[in-house]
C-alpha cells in the first residue's frame, strides 16, 4: 500500500521534478541564506547553471560546522517570526545545531512521515505507541505528527518509564512501537524478567530508528518481541525522522522520499560522488524546504544507494540500513556519545589524569559501556569514581554499565606516549 503515488512514480518523471526543484531551492537559498550566497559566488555557481539534477555535485557542501558556526539561526532562510516550531540537536561540542519549521516545512514533515509510517505497514485507525524522546529531539514530535496525518492513534509515552510502557502496551493493545533498536530490546527483556508474554499482545512492529541496527540486534528484536522490524531514518538538520523508512514487505533497504530530499553518496575523504553500490557518506539536498534550506549535507552516516525494483512497487531510490559514523561516535542503549564529550566532562576534574578510555562489548544482542579514567598519584580513587559519575551524569544525562579508577599509569599508552581512546570489542 502507498501513501501517496508520487512513491512510485516513474523515475524520468521524478527526475524531472528534482531537477526543477534543485534550481528552484538554490536560487532560494542563495537569495536568503548570506552563507550560501557567499559559498555559491565562491564557487562560481548561479542557479541558471543547473539544468539536471546531476548538477547538484557542482554545489558546495554543507557541514554541521556551519550550523554551529552560525548558531543560533544563521542557516534560518525566513525571520523567526515565521517560524512555526524549532528543534535542535547536540554533537561534540556545547552549541547545539538549531532547526526551525514553517508552516510548509511542518506540512511536509507530516507527510513524509505518513508516507513512512504506511510503508511499515501502520493503517488509518492503529495504535501507535510512541517512545522516541519528545522536545528538542526531533523523534517524537516526528513521529507523532505522521501518526496525525495519518489517522492512527498515537500514545506519546516518550522513552524510559519502562513498566508504564509495558502496562500500555498489554492494557491499550498497541499494534505499532517506534522506539531505539536498544530499546526494543530492553523492552523485551523487561517482559521477560515480569513474566509477560508479548508475543501474546496485538504488537505486530516495532519501527526504530535514531541508532545503527545490525542484522542480528533485528532478528533479536523480531523473535523476542514477534514483530516485523522496520528501519527508519532522519536527521534533524534535514527534516528529522522521515527522510527514508524500509518497507514491510521487503524489508530489503530504506526508501529515500526523493522528490523532497536528494540523496548523494561520496568518499568522506575526497568528497568524489560514488557509484551505486558502494558505502561512502550520506550526502542530502532538501529540495523543498523553506526555513532552513540545505544543500549537499553531509549527513556523517556510513550508507550505499541502489534504485532496483522493489516488491512493494515504490521507485524510489533506497539507502542501505547505516553502518557507522564517518567520526567517532559511538550510539550504545540509544544514547550518542563522543569520547570528547566524555573527556570534557571528566578530565578537568581535580585528580583526574588526562587518560581515560572506552570499551564497548556487546553481551547477548545488547551493548555495554565501560569508562576507565585514571586517578593522579595521592587522589582517593572512591572519592574520583563519585565526582567522575556524577559529571557523567550531570553533564551528559548518561551512566556507563561500569566505570572504573585505575591508578596512575595504569592506562596503557602506546609507544608515541598517546593513549587509544575507544576499544570496540563487539
Amino acid at each position: 500500500m502507498l501513501y501517496d503515488e508520487v512513491e512510485s512514480a516513474p523515475r524520468d518523471e521524478r527526475r524531472e521534478r528534482q531537477s526543477e526543484r534543485l534550481r528552484s531551492v538554490v536560487a532560494y537559498a542563495a537569495e536568503n541564506v548570506p552563507l550560501y550566497r557567499d559559498r555559491l559566488d565562491d564557487a562560481g555557481v548561479s542557479p541558471d547553471d543547473l539544468t539536471d539534477i546531476d548538477d547538484v555535485e557542482r554545489l558546495p557542501f554543507t557541514t554541521k560546522e556551519d550550523f554551529r558556526d552560525t548558531y543560533p539561526d544563521g542557516m534560518f532562510a525566513v525571520d523567526q517570526s515565521e517560524m512555526r516550531c524549532i528543534h535542535a540537536s547536540s554533537g561534540t561540542t556545547g552549541t547545539p545545531k538549531v532547526v526551525g519549521y514553517t508552516q510548509s516545512d511542518l506540512d511536509l514533515w507530516r507527510e513524509v512521515m505518513a508516507r513512512c509510517l504506511v510503508a511499515a505497514g501502520v493503517r488509518t485507525g492503529e495504535t501507535v505507541q510512541n517512545a522516541y524522546g519528545y522536545g528538542l529531539f526531533t523523534g517524537g514530535l516526528g513521529v507523532h505528527h505522521g501518526c496525525d496525518e495519518l489517522g492512527a492513534n498515537v500514545i506519546p509515552i516518550g522513552g524510559g518509564n519502562t513498566a508504564r510502557q509495558l502496562q500500555l502496551l498489554e492494557d491499550l493493545g498497541s499494534e505499532t512501537l517506534t522506539c531505539t533498536p536498544s530499546y526494543a530490546l530492553y523492552l523485551a527483556e523487561a517482559a521477560e524478567e515480569r513474566g509477560i508474554d508479548i508475543a501474546a499482545l496485538p504488537l505486530s512492529r516495532v519501527v526504530f530508528g535514531a541508532e545503527p541496527c545490525t542484522d542480528p540486534m533485528r532478528e533479536a528484536i523480531e523473535d523476542r518481541l514477534d514483530v516485523t522490524g522496520v528501519d527508519i531514518y532522519g536527521l534533524s538538520e534535514v527534516i528529522g525522522p522521515g527522510v527514508s523508512i524500509e518497507c514491510a514487505e521487503a524489508q530489503d533497504g530504506l526508501h529515500v522520499q526523493s522528490d523532497v530530499f536528494y540523496p548523494e553518496v561520496i568518499d568522506p575523504h575526497t568528497g568524489e560522488v560514488l557509484p551505486d553500490g558502494e558505502e561512502g557518506e550520506l550526502v542530502l539536498t532538501t529540495l523543498t524546504k523553506e526555513g532552513v534550506p540545505v544543500l549537499r549535507y553531509r549527513t556523517g552516516d556510513l550508507t550505499s544507494l541502489s534504485r532496483g525494483a522493489c516488491a512493494c512497487g515504490r521507485t524510489t531510490v533506497r539507502m542501505d540500513n547505516v553502518t557507522g559514523r564517518v567520526d567517532d561516535m559511538v550510539t550504545v542503549r540509544g544514547v550518542n556519545l563522543y569520547p570528547s564529550q566524555v573527556e570534557a566532562a571528566v578530565l578537568d576534574l581535580e585528580g583526574v589524569a588526562p587518560q581515560y578510555r572506552i570499551d564497548l562489548r556487546r553481551e547477548g544482542a545488547l551493548d555495554r559501556i565501560e569508562v576507565t579514567v585514571e586517578r593522579e598519584s595521592g587522589a582517593d580513587a572512591d572519592d574520583v569514581e563519585r565526582r567522575v559519575a556524577a559529571a557523567l551524569h550531570d553533564t551528559l544525562d548518561f551512566d556507563p554499565d561500569e566505570l572504573h579508577v585505575a591508578d596512575p599509569g595504569g592506562i596503557e599508552r602506546q609507544e608515541t606516549g598517546k593513549v587509544e581512546r575507544v576499544f570496540d570489542h563487539r
